[in-house]
């Protein structure tokens, strides 16, 4: 009986140590959420959703199918209640036995579920895409075929690559007619770049390589017409504030003048071009001093006709009362009666 006790203190001793106290507690780290949140990190996910809808008269013999065709009008959308684009649906199914007909309304108003699968990325994810554009400003990527991905400029690491300019697209030689006739003759299709790229600074190894593919990270969201589109950083610090300043004027004169070609027209042009734009130049100035001074005499013409018409008016106003002085002179003025003849008439009435 000795030994089964010892044994059962043994057990008990080991069950009370502070190491087992210890792995007891470590569960705090919850290693299991971190498993929950993995299907999160996925920008496909499949939603279980709930709508209120309502059906057209004209599918009252077959609710179903009006309900497919109002969530075949989702698909490819960015539908706000999702945060994504759906992209498919399944599982159709109604959540009540019958539908409603409020008012003098003639649709059946009811309640579906279904699955949805839908394409919901999110900031700070890492995806893939192919290079379908490059330009000095930003680069273009194309997401499974259908979504669009911009770069923009400043969130390409400025000091490892660099910009390099393509063949001009009225280039006999290298221009896409010459990508054409190749194709002709190798009847085989001939990608014809004319646009640039961007390479490497001290390898010249093209940005995505051969196949183009390009990883990036997203730093942003741009929904327009119920489209959904991303902007892209390749920087190793995508969400730095730096990158997102907006360069100063000076910083983008300097920026034009890196990107001009290295023989520009100015510079290569010959002593009789430069002749000829100096006497082009001569000529434009010729012309619109020419201009001034017909403007200044039309202006000196109209002022002279103002004056001689204000002139004109001040004659004829003096003409008159001129005329108007000479006819009160030349009227007679009525002598007054002599008083004598008034008093002789008295006398005579007094007689």
């Amino acid at each position: 009986m000795a030994p089964a006790t010892d044994k059962k203190r043994k057990h008990a001793a080991e069950n009370t140590s502070p190491h087992k106290k210890a792995k007891k507690d470590e569960p705090i780290k919850k290693d299991k959420g971190k498993a929950r949140a993995t299907p999160a990190e996925s920008e496909f996910q499949v939603v279980k959703a709930s709508l209120v809808i309502s059906i057209p008269p004209a599918f009252t013999a077959d609710p179903s199918r009006g309900a497919l065709e109002m969530l075949d009008s989702m698909v490819m959308r960015y539908i706000p209640a999702f945060q994504g684009v759906v992209l498919s649906h399944s599982h159709l199914e109604f959540l009540s036995r019958a539908a409603q007909i409020r008012n003098e309304c003639p649709f059946l108003v009811c309640k579906i579920g279904f699955s949805a699968t839908v394409w919901h990325p999110h900031i700070g994810q890492k995806l893939v895409g192919k290079i379908n554009l490059s330009s000095p400003d930003h680069i273009s990527l194309l997401l499974h075929r259908t979504f669009n991905v911009s770069i923009p400029r400043r969130h390409i690491p400025e000091g490892q690559w660099e910009f390099e300019y393509g063949a001009a697209e009225n280039d006999p030689e290298f221009g896409p007619a010459a990508a054409d006739a190749e194709a002709d003759e190798d009847e085989k299709p001939v990608e014809s770049d004319t646009g640039g790229r961007w390479v490497h600074h001290l390898t010249r190894e093209p940005l995505g390589r051969d196949a183009k593919y390009l990883s990036f990270t997203v730093i942003g969201l741009t929904i327009a017409n119920d489209m959904l589109s991303l902007i892209g950083s390749i920087q190793p610090d995508p969400f730095d504030p730096r990158h997102d300043a907006a360069p100063s004027r000076l910083q983008e004169a300097e920026d034009e003048e890196e990107d001009l070609p290295a023989a520009p027209f100015r510079a290569s042009a010959s002593d009789d071009e430069d002749a000829d734009i100096a006497k082009v130049d001569q000529e434009e100035e010729e012309d619109a001093e020419g201009l001034l001074q017909k403007l200044g005499r039309e202006a000196d013409k109209v002022a002279a006709k103002a004056a001689k018409k204000e002139k004109k008016k001040k004659d004829g106003e003096s003409k008159k009362e001129k005329k108007r002085k000479r006819e009160a002179e030349a009227a007679p003025v009525e002598a007054p009666q002599p008083v004598e003849g008034k008093k002789k008439r008295r006398k005579g009435s007094a007689l």
